[in-house]
């Protein structure tokens, strides 16, 4: 070829505009670059695949499929070829020289909008059909020399992106395309200047973003043997069959405990594997886990939740939260969709009905296989609980409606009959006694303390069945449901228990002793809201329980530890009137009136009854100096 045949032509000025944006600016995560070019080099070598159904001469002997990466290190130069469709001189100048792109001009603004905020511009790359400009985020200059199948010359498309490129006809003896890069001199990633004239720096790049591009990606590697020899070994960078794409009834549960383990860095193997392509109005391959072990930071705020894209085998994104709700933040994974683009922005993500329709349908994998497990495997499910039940809880508290109903047959407590066992609230009702109409519940710091607790010994003795709620969020997430299947959930710590006990006759003497509770109920204001007879006490003195209304002192425990003042529940004093002490208050009454004594006894009661709910005495000493004076007078 002569100088005379070789054209510079200029760029479309949407080409030029983001060109100039490209290379003058800096991004944050420049490396994107080579998923570009590989994906690229991917969809050449579809399209030559495809088109040889039809022409069975289109691929000219050459059928091995390859993607081949180089480094000219002395050049400074990144190489990277394909054997692919390849192009001819029109569609070069068509495909490169051009934008051939509706939505190219929003495309610029987007990009001009973005690095006028100094945002990372490159999340726009890939949207619009843009990849094989990402080229001069890290190269000075590009060279592309192609050619199509059954053409008798190739061509060569060179440019530094000043505005113009050069274009001619060469020899090329074979199909498909090679992209020279003269490299910058600044390139970084994630603000780290990264060389990429080093194999160990490609191989890791194509590890993290190409590992599963379904044609081999191969590098010659250079090493020197003992004797000082130098040795050359081909070696394919990526995995190059997805795991996720296989039929799931041909994959071995080795495969995917070992896939799991490398992906997610977890020593164990996953408690459980959800495994689904599907095929409709969205086209998509998950991947899913549920772990055995949660992380240590998994409340965390800065917590790395959510799962990974994939577009055709191509990484976009980690930890896309847009696919699973929070309370199912332990789910790790991946999705798979030709219909994603390589570079989703946040805000896309956003407003993506395709995703939206893929999150409804993980959500509803999940819980399904959530469900199966609790039906069939009660100890795996009992496993998943201890580490994730908190979660579960999360979501019924946080959400309500259809949401709440969708999780709600997860919940599982130990209870008082269960022996140890967890159980579901569809088995309470089951077994609920004939009359009862009401799900007890009782909050505390495990069984041995809640069993002990004064107003559990009227449910004991009648043997009603109580829940146990040990975590700090059972009782705001079951306040937030208010009711299963119609029937309410009631705290054995607040309000009345309205069951009737036929030792007591409370009516007459709450009427006899109402002088004798107004007294108390003055001597403890601001500190009691009501004085009463206990209906729910049998051998216990005195109790303190919660209003029906607002928080409870459970409550109250829990947002004093997180440092969140929202008042003080409701108190109520309960006091037994068949116990002893019941007496000996009647007889101070009756003889002194609401006297200093009686005032004393006052204090004491509630004290002693606050200890009992995990409050400590306001005045420690005092209190102690009470108890000491009582016991001199006993004695």
């Amino acid at each position: 070829m002569t100088t005379e045949q070789v054209e510079e032509k200029e760029f479309q000025t949407e080409t030029q505009k983001m060109l100039d944006l490209m290379i003058n600016s800096i991004y944050t995560n420049q490396e994107i670059f080579l998923r570009e070019l590989i994906a690229n080099a991917s969809d050449a070598i579809d399209k030559v695949k495809f088109q040889s159904l039809t022409e069975t001469d289109i691929l000219e002997g050459d059928s091995d499929f390859e993607i081949w990466l180089d480094i000219d290190e002395a050049n400074n130069v990144f190489i990277i070829e394909d054997n692919g469709i390849g192009m001819t001189y029109d569609e070069v100048v068509e495909n490169i020289g051009t934008i051939a792109q509706s939505g190219s001009q929003m495309f610029i603004e987007k990009l001009q909008k973005q690095e006028a905020e100094k945002e990372d511009a490159v999340n726009l790359i890939g949207q619009f059909g843009v990849g094989f400009y990402s080229s001069f985020m890290v190269a000075e200059k590009v060279t592309l020399i192609t050619r199509a199948p059954k053409q008798d010359s190739g061509v060569k498309w060179e440019s530094t992106g000043d505005g113009t490129y050069t274009i001619e006809e060469i020899d090329k003896a074979k199909r498909g395309t090679t992209i020279k890069l003269h490299l910058r001199e600044d390139f970084t990633s994630d603000g780290d200047e990264i060389d990429l004239t080093k194999q160990h720096n490609i191989e890791r790049l194509v590890k993290k973003y190409s590992n599963y591009v379904e044609y081999p990606i191969k590098m010659k590697f250079k090493e020197e043997d003992e004797e000082g020899e130098v040795q050359t070994e081909v070696k394919t960078l990526n995995t190059m069959k997805p795991l996720w794409t296989r039929n799931k009834n041909e994959i071995e549960d080795e495969e995917y405990n070992e896939f799991y383990k490398e992906v997610f860095k977890d020593w164990n193997e996953p408690l459980e594997v959800i495994h689904s392509q599907v095929e409709g109005l969205v086209k998509y391959s998950t991947l899913l886990f549920i772990p055995q072990q949660a992380p240590a930071n998994i409340f965390a705020e800065d917590f790395n939740q959510g799962l990974r894209l994939y577009s055709k085998n191509n990484f976009v994104m980690d930890n896309c939260q847009q696919l699973l709700p929070d309370y199912l933040r332990f789910v790790r994974g991946l999705v798979d969709s030709p219909d994603f683009t390589l570079n989703l922005s946040r805000e896309t993500l956003q407003n993506d009905k395709q995703l939206k329709i893929i999150s409804k349908n993980l959500k509803k994998a999940v819980l399904k296989q959530l469900k199966s497990m609790l039906a069939d495997e009660s100890e795996q499910y009992k496993q998943f609980w201890n580490e994730f039940g908190q979660l579960i809880k999360s979501g019924i508290n946080t959400n309500y409606g259809s949401e709440q109903e969708e999780l709600v047959d997860l919940l599982v407590f130990p209870s008082s009959h269960s022996e140890g066992k967890l159980i579901t609230l569809a088995e309470y009702v089951e077994r609920m006694e004939e009359e009862q109409e009401v799900i007890y519940y009782v909050t505390g710091e495990d069984e041995q303390t809640v069993e002990k607790l004064p107003q559990m010994e009227l449910l004991q003795e009648k043997g009603l069945e109580v829940l146990y709620f040990f975590d700090e969020i059972d009782e705001f997430a079951i306040d937030s449901l208010r009711e299963y299947e119609g029937i309410e959930f009631k705290s054995v710590l607040r309000g009345d228990l309205d069951l009737e006990d036929e030792e007591q006759d409370t009516e007459l003497d709450e009427d006899e002793a109402a002088e004798l509770l107004t007294a108390i109920e003055e001597n403890l204001e601001n500190k009691v809201d009501e004085v009463r007879l206990s209906k729910r006490l049998k051998s216990s003195a005195v109790c303190l329980v919660s209003g029906d209304m607002g928080m409870s002192m459970s409550m109250e425990k829990v947002l004093q530890r997180m440092d969140k003042n929202m008042g003080q529940a409701q108190r109520i004093l309960e006091i037994n009137p068949q116990h002893e002490l019941f007496n000996k208050l009647e007889t101070i009454y009756n003889h002194q009136g609401n006297s200093e004594e009686l005032a004393e006894y006052s204090e004491l009661l509630y004290s002693l009854a606050s200890l009992i709910e995990g409050f400590t005495p306001e005045d420690p000493v005092k209190f102690s100096d009470k108890i000491t004076e009582l016991m001199v007078k006993a004695d």
